[in-house]
């Protein structure tokens, strides 16, 4: 069995050159990439030279190169063609989110690589954070009692850049509510299980582009725990310490800095078992908890890491397609619900 899969990458500036690239497809054991795509031809030459990769000059030269699975990290409305392009020629697809524009987008996405026969990987990276997962064990673990509320905030300053894709809802799907937002429903939804309905505010209360720069929504789970979203462009980078939280009928699990394109951050467990009896004087102790500190994993490389080991071992791969389709229908809710002023199932 072939130990090592065949990367190209299409879309090789933004966030492929600064992060995936770099810290994931290059240092992963299983991996090696092979040839680069972006429209911009001098930034691809740069990242082509620097990863030792072979500049495409088009989609068609990309696939035609010696490679395995692609790595989709153009602009959102672009997605789909890129993905279905890489299906049809038989390369496994790997996919930032979201998958498309809208669900529909997602779902042609999805049915190409069935059709083809390969796998379709969604770039949520977040679940791959060290103390998410450990958090993920204790709540499995039933540590935290049964699930009641969760919290996960994600906001930066985003000023208005020309031709930024992020900025223009026809070419990124939205603003602050996709981009970041995208991650904390998903890691709620990783936690807690799916979303059953939404309600959900946008605004642009700084920033005057067309898409949002501020987003806030409410969750309603299956299995009955509530959530909220509060995801910002708007607020300065420092002054966001993207937080979350995780409460259940047994105690909580805070934590800040986790979320973000970091390996780690702060966490504490407060988890203080069954309680039977009624405290009329609410006591608190300050301090305390258990620090939750496992060993850093770099999200990016452990994304690619398994993605290229499902495609060895044939098996699912765990950023599947179905987490990927489960995010976009989630937000077409949250932006109908937007739209309407109405809580929205999702379907």
């Amino acid at each position: 069995m072939t130990k090592i899969i065949k990367w190209g990458v299409i879309g090789s500036g933004g966030i492929a050159r600064r992060r995936t690239i770099p810290e994931g497809i290059a240092k992963a054991q299983n991996a090696k990439l092979i040839s680069v795509y972006d429209l911009n031809q001098d930034a691809n030459n740069a990242v082509a030279k620097e990863f030792n990769a072979i500049a495409s000059t088009s989609i068609e030269a990309l696939l035609s190169t010696d490679i395995d699975a692609v790595y989709v990290a153009s602009p959102v409305n672009l997605h789909p063609e890129h993905a279905i392009a890489c299906a049809d020629a038989g390369k496994h697809v790997f996919s930032e989110k979201p998958f498309g524009l809208n669900v529909e987008d997602a779902q042609k996405m999805e049915t190409a690589c069935t059709k083809s026969g390969v796998y379709l990987g969604t770039g949520l990276m977040m679940r791959f954070i060290a103390q998410h997962q450990a958090a993920l064990k204790l709540i499995r673990e039933g540590k935290l009692g049964k699930p009641v509320y969760g919290r996960a905030q994600l906001s930066c300053w985003y000023p208005p850049i020309p031709e930024a894709f992020r900025q223009d809802p026809k070419l990124g799907g939205g603003g602050s509510l996709v981009d970041m937002g995208s991650h904390c429903i998903d890691l709620l939804e990783m936690f807690f299980g799916k979303v059953k309905s939404v309600s959900c505010f946008i605004n642009n209360s700084v920033h005057e582009y067309e898409s949002e720069d501020s987003a806030l929504v409410s969750l309603f789970f299956e299995n009955g725990a509530m959530g909220s979203v509060d995801t910002f462009f708007c607020i300065p980078d420092n002054s966001s310490k993207n937080i979350l939280e995780l409460y259940g009928s047994k105690g909580s699990i805070l934590a800040k800095g986790t979320i973000g394109q970091g390996a780690s951050g702060e966490m504490t467990a407060y988890l203080e078992g069954d309680i039977t009896g009624y405290d009329a004087q609410q006591t608190r102790v300050a301090g305390g908890g258990l620090a939750i500190n496992p060993t850093p994993v770099n999200p990016y490389l452990a994304e690619i890491v398994e993605f290229s080991d499902a495609i060895l071992r044939k098996r699912a791969p765990v950023n599947n397609a179905s987490i990927g389709l489960q995010n976009q229908k989630v937000i077409a809710a949250c932006y109908l619900s937007a739209k309407t002023g109405k809580v929205v199932e999702i379907k």
